[in-house]
């Protein structure tokens, strides 16, 4: 019985650590042109409402691949046969990062025409390389599922919002933003999308993102808003403020903004 349960606990590392290498593959050969994660949301209305004027995305994100090659309809692979799927899944990398070719694309045809064309790849990656990106995307929403930072942006109740802080111990943070402001969208693109911030959030805060355009700040926030977005006002579990921090941040100092109202 031990035997069975050492063998897999090693499987499971041995997963664990091909998807971080697979990860750092990523980051290291393919970040310079493919950005780690965007949510789904934004991304549709970058392409379908904005025309990709909103992100200037040249080539698809890390969770729309991962999509494309996992759950689209033109998935690789049979999902009921994993063992058979990595080695598909890596073929397909393979030939396409070789000899990239917009026909024998996965991605979402209506959105290519957006795309540049990607250079060839051959001779960039090892076998080992391959085998570990495949892992990475197979294992992708898996291993993100739980960092999406959880916004309430549509009608709260404040009351709710306090006891849901106090019954979790954690800080309230209001983020006041608009749709016309350029650095919300920066940080939202930047900063907001990165799985540490994430986790910070996830775990130490109730994130409320209010378009000022369109509702008032809760929490008699009023008076303390000096008409600019974006804005970020920390509260504790009784809705007391804290601290006040205004404008855009970059995302070590936003993490710092997120670390030091921690106790």
């Amino acid at each position: 019985m031990r035997k069975v349960v050492f063998f897999i606990l090693f499987v499971n590392l041995f997963l664990f650590a091909s998807y971080e290498e697979g990860k750092k593959v990523f980051e290291n050969k393919c970040s310079s042109c493919h950005q780690q994660f965007i949510e789904i949301k934004k991304i549709k209305e970058n392409f379908f409402e904005k025309d990709n004027k909103l992100l200037n995305l040249k080539a698809p994100t890390a969770n729309m691949l991962a999509y494309a090659i996992m759950d689209s309809p033109k998935k690789i692979g049979d999902p009921n046969d994993s063992e058979m799927r990595e080695i598909e899944i890596e073929e397909y990398l393979k030939s396409y990062l070789i000899k990239p070719d917009k026909f024998n694309s996965i991605c979402d045809e209506h959105i290519l025409k957006y795309y540049d064309v990607k250079p060839s790849m051959k001779g960039e990656l090892s076998d080992d390389e391959y085998v570990n990106l495949a892992i990475f995307f197979m294992q992708y929403s898996k291993h993100n599922k739980s960092k999406k930072a959880i916004k309430v942006n549509s009608d709260f109740d404040e009351d709710e919002i306090v006891l849901k802080a106090q019954q979790n111990n954690k800080l309230i943070l209001v983020y006041a933003t608009s749709k016309s402001c350029y650095y919300c969208k920066k940080m939202d693109r930047e900063v907001f999308s990165d799985a540490k911030v994430q986790k910070s959030l996830n775990s130490n805060y109730i994130l409320l993102e209010v378009d000022v355009d369109n509702k008032a700040l809760p929490f008699n926030l009023r008076k303390y808003y000096k008409r600019v977005t974006p804005s970020f006002f920390v509260l504790n579990s009784n809705a007391n403020l804290l601290k006040t921090y205004v404008g855009s941040w970059s995302k070590k100092d936003f993490l710092d903004i997120l670390k030091e109202n921690i106790k």
